[in-house]
């Protein structure tokens, strides 16, 4: 009986296409331990819906709508309005129902960007994540608004040989955090695949907090970052060591939580164990971006007083 109690709980199934080690599957199931029963969800295309629910099999346990690529936001918005109708006219269960979209980083930083704009503005009480694989994961690794610099995608590649000028991507990774921030949203949060209790804990209080919230998930890409499948949580962790990408809460725009850094970890660690940054290691042209990248981490460190 112990068993089916646990299993119960689960609301993501195994059994998905997603591929051995995903950083985002990882991540996916630690956000809905944190939701709990009484929810709905609107998941854009892309990823997590591709390997989750391959028509006519779903690997959610809970009611999941599928939306297009750039409008996840605009579902949930009108999922959300009919519940409020439904709540003014004598259906109590419908005002406790919680209402979350769900999107990539190319659905969020890119094609759904205005349409999540406009959620935010009206101030619906909706959890927007995104999960983070700094590339258009499911269509080819294309680059997108949070491929961060010199990574080496199917549209940003690196070059080759001694007169090649490509370095990779030649744009910094959009401020998503800060434009939520903008929105004055009352609860704004980053955390990565490494540390599941974090993206548990994160929305479970973002759901209890009244109004529109977003959390930023960093989730590797077995195949686009080019790792091996048993490194999406060390990469998750280097990430936040490095301080390339800490673990971020604010609530009502104030920083309340961040990671500390004991050690700094050079980025030199989190870059060597990826594919699509090992061009950086072959010339002196690539060693700059590396010192680049590193300036970037210190940044944040600084930014985000991650010193202790």
């Amino acid at each position: 009986m112990k068993n089916k109690k646990n299993k119960d709980k689960v609301l993501i199934s195994p059994g998905h296409r997603a591929c051995a080690g995903c950083g985002q599957m990882i991540s996916a199931k630690a956000a809905t331990e944190g939701m709990g029963n009484n929810v709905i969800v609107a998941n854009a295309t892309g990823c997590l819906e591709v390997t989750t629910t391959p028509y006519p099999q779903s690997a959610w346990k809970m009611p999941w709508i599928h939306s297009l690529f750039e409008n996840a936001s605009a579902i949930a918005s009108g999922i959300k309005a009919a519940l409020n109708y439904k709540g003014k006219h004598g259906e109590g269960r419908a005002k406790n129902i919680k209402v979350i979209a769900q999107g990539g980083d190319g659905g969020t930083f890119d094609i759904g960007f205005g349409l999540i704009s406009g959620m935010w503005e009206r101030g619906e009480d909706i959890l927007y994540i995104c999960y983070d694989t700094e590339a258009y994961s499911n269509t080819g690794v294309q680059a997108s608004g949070a491929t961060p610099w010199a990574a080496s995608t199917t549209t940003t590649p690196a070059g080759t040989g001694k007169n090649i000028d490509a370095i990779g991507s030649h744009q910094n990774k959009k401020d998503m955090i800060s434009i939520a921030l903008a929105h004055g949203l009352p609860y704004v949060a980053q955390s990565t695949a490494g540390y599941p209790m974090d993206i548990t804990a994160k929305v479970k209080k973002a759901l209890e907090i009244k109004g529109p919230a977003y959390i930023q998930i960093m989730t590797p890409c077995i195949p686009g970052w080019k790792v091996k499948p048993s490194d999406a949580m060390k990469l998750g962790k280097l990430g936040v060591e490095t301080g390339l990408y800490p673990l971020l809460e604010y609530i009502d725009g104030k920083l309340v939580n961040s990671s500390k850094i004991d050690k700094k970890v050079k980025v030199e660690e989190y870059l060597k164990l990826q594919g699509r940054f090992k061009h950086l290691f072959k010339t002196a042209r690539g060693k700059k971006q590396i010192e680049y990248i590193q300036k970037l981490a210190d940044e944040n460190i600084k930014k985000y007083e991650l010193k202790k």
